[in-house]
C-alpha cells in the first residue's frame, strides 16, 4: 500500500504545485489535500500567532493522523510555531513548507535572496532560516524581498503578471548565490525568473516533496 501525505494549505493557489512536485519526485504516494483558505486571511490581520490559532493547527494535525496519514506538510508559509506544535503532538513527519528549501539553499553560499509575496510570512521565515543557518551555515545573510501586488494578481487569476512581477524583481537578487522563491504559490514562476538569473532559483514544492519521501522511506 502506498504511504498517505496530507497536504495542508492556507489558500489554493499553493495546491497544484505541490501536487505536480509529487507527480514528479514520487508518483507512487497516495496525496490527500486539505484546504481552509480562512487561515490565510485570518493570519493577514495579525502578526502574532495568538492561542486560538494554534489550536487550529493542532486540530488539523488530529485529523490528518485520523485519516491514517504517514506524514503531513503544511503548505502555508507564515505558521511555523503552529506547525512546530503540530509536529510535537505525532510521531510522523510533520514538515513546514520551507525547511527543505531552506537547507538546499544554505549549502549554495553565504549570500542567499528570497523574495515573497505574503508580507505576514516574511518574520517567521526569517527566523526559521537564521535557526537552520545555526547548524548548517552560520555565515549565511539572507536579503529579502516582498513583491508588491504579485499575489493580488494570482488570486484574480492573472498568473502571467503574478510571473513578470516576480521575475522583475529577482533582478534584484541577481548577485546571490542562491534564490529562494518563498510561497509554494509562487513556483510558477520558475522558468520566467530562472531566465533572469544566473544562480540557482530554489522552489519550496520540489524541495518538500524530495524530503518527504525522504523521510518516509528512511
Amino acid at each position: 500500500m502506498s504511504p498517505r501525505i496530507v497536504l495542508i494549505h492556507a489558500i489554493e493557489m499553493a495546491i497544484n504545485p505541490i501536487v505536480r512536485a509529487f507527480e514528479v519526485h514520487w508518483p507512487e504516494v497516495e496525496i490527500v489535500n486539505i484546504l481552509d483558505d480562512s487561515l490565510s486571511r485570518d493570519r493577514a490581520k495579525s502578526d502574532v500567532l495568538d492561542c486560538e490559532m494554534m489550536d487550529r493547527f493542532l486540530k488539523l494535525g488530529d485529523y490528518a493522523r485520523s485519516i491514517d496519514g504517514d506524514g503531513i506538510l503544511f503548505t502555508c508559509s507564515a505558521f511555523g510555531p503552529a506547525i512546530e506544535a503540530v509536529a510535537k503532538q505525532h510521531e510522523i513527519p510533520v514538515l513546514k513548507p520551507n525547511e527543505a528549501m531552506f537547507s538546499m539553499a544554505l549549502k549554495q553560499g553565504k549570500n542567499i535572496g528570497m523574495l515573497v509575496t505574503f508580507e505576514n510570512s516574511i518574520k517567521v521565515m526569517s527566523q526559521e532560516f537564521d535557526e537552520m543557518a545555526k547548524t548548517i551555515n552560520n555565515d549565511a545573510i539572507l536579503d529579502v524581498i516582498l513583491v508588491k501586488d504579485a499575489i493580488s494578481h494570482l488570486k484574480q487569476g492573472f498568473i502571467d503578471e503574478h510571473n513578470r512581477l516576480i521575475a522583475q524583481t529577482a533582478k534584484e537578487l541577481k548577485d546571490c548565490d542562491a534564490l529562494m522563491l518563498a510561497q509554494f504559490s509562487m513556483a510558477n514562476a520558475w522558468k520566467s525568473v530562472s531566465e533572469q538569473l544566473d544562480i540557482p532559483v530554489l522552489t519550496a514544492p520540489d524541495a518538500a516533496a524530495k524530503l518527504m519521501k525522504e523521510k518516509i522511506l528512511e
